[in-house]
């Protein structure tokens, strides 16, 4: 195993006949290929062997569409699909598994439930409108320390570091966006949009309100700001990916208009387990 101390690794490698640009990420052990080029065959063997270097247990990888089936027959599997996601062509989200625990979800059922419930909702209502006590506005660099502090409390663990100051201006200095919600010029609720310039997505992420303030709906404001905002940038797909188990957040994204587009097993670390992950789309433009 790599230096703990590290929770991600995003980096470029190149070979005779493949270029891949990978996330190593260690707190999840997982990795993570978000862009290819080259032979796909060559591309899968050099996957495996920096997973095993890490002793993951899972890779994902970002497929294009003509190379889909080429990774299903390699024993990948498909967990989902973002529609528009490279410059308005699709990504298929081909899975491998190196373990049968790291494959088996123990909530499938549970989840399919919640999704169905989710579903059926009504996504015509009405937003709700801030109250007066409350203020929302777009975060700037000196929010980082406050934004720290509001997603330790709300997160016990996380995918990412994002109760450390430094990680968060580090996102920022990389493209992405917060709105948040402030009370008494405390921030009670935020979210984000890690943007994609290159391929003009962004992923709606990183929602979190504090527990005394979850009966406004904030969530649904803040994401409808993120999309305005992503509209003038010239990004027109957004996605996020949902704790499967939580039908509150399945539930926003639900009634904001957004495409349930498949789940990810097991995908990331959030409340000290392995959760599973809904996928959630919508064509902004």
């Amino acid at each position: 195993m790599k230096n703990s101390n590290i929770f991600h690794i995003s980096q470029c490698e190149s070979g005779v006949n493949y270029t891949i640009n990978i996330y190593i990420d260690i707190t999840n052990r997982r990795l993570r290929v978000d862009d290819y080029r080259g032979n796909v065959s060559s591309i899968m063997k050099r996957v495996v062997e920096i997973a095993k270097e890490y002793s993951f247990t899972k890779v994902i990888i970002k497929s294009k569409d003509g190379d889909w089936r080429k990774f299903l027959s390699y024993g990948y599997q498909l967990e989902g699909i973002i529609e528009g996601f490279f410059s308005g062509s699709d990504a298929y989200f081909m899975s491998y598994y190196f373990s049968d625990e790291r494959r088996t979800s123990h909530y499938w059922k549970e989840e399919d439930d919640i999704i169905n419930s989710v579903l059926e909702l009504p996504n015509n209502e009405p937003i709700q409108l801030l109250p007066s006590i409350y203020k929302m506005r777009l975060a700037t660099q000196d929010d980082a320390s406050d934004l720290a502090k509001l997603y330790h409390h709300v997160f016990p663990s996380y995918p990412t570091p994002m109760n450390e100051k430094s990680y968060i201006e580090k996102v920022m200095d990389e493209g992405t966006i917060f709105y948040l919600v402030e009370w008494n010029s405390e921030i009670v609720s935020a979210a984000s949009a890690e943007v994609n310039a290159h391929y003009q997505n962004a992923e709606m992420t990183d929602c979190a309100t504090l527990k005394e303030h979850r009966k406004y709906g904030f969530m649904k404001l803040l994401i409808t700001e993120l999309e305005k905002y992503l509209i003038e940038q010239n990004i027109y797909c957004a996605y996020s990916l949902a704790r499967a188990r939580s039908f509150g957040m399945n539930a926003v994204f639900g009634k904001l208009g957004y495409q349930y587009n498949g789940r990810l097993t097991k995908n990331c670390d959030i409340f000290g387990e392995f959760e599973d992950m809904n996928i959630w789309v919508k064509k902004l433009v």
